[in-house]
């Protein structure tokens, strides 16, 4: 039996909190979806949540999307 072991912090815990709560699925529910997006108004929201949480070392603005 293998056992790998990795280091989450706090990432692990807040990830878990927020899909237990629903937050990303409420929010697509009110807001809906349409065919273009590559992602969706609750994945925006889970990564905004986290990023404000301090979970990623750089700001949201840095990273790049592709349309």
């Amino acid at each position: 039996m293998s056992v790998e072991v990795s280091n989450l912090d706090h990432l692990g815990l807040m990830a878990g909190i927020i899909d237990e709560i629903g937050i990303e699925k409420t929010i697509n529910q009110l807001l809906g979806t349409q065919s273009p997006e590559k992602l969706t108004g609750g994945q925006v929201v889970t990564g905004m949540l986290l990023n404000g949480m301090g979970l990623v070392s750089s700001p949201l603005y840095l990273f790049s999307m592709k349309i």
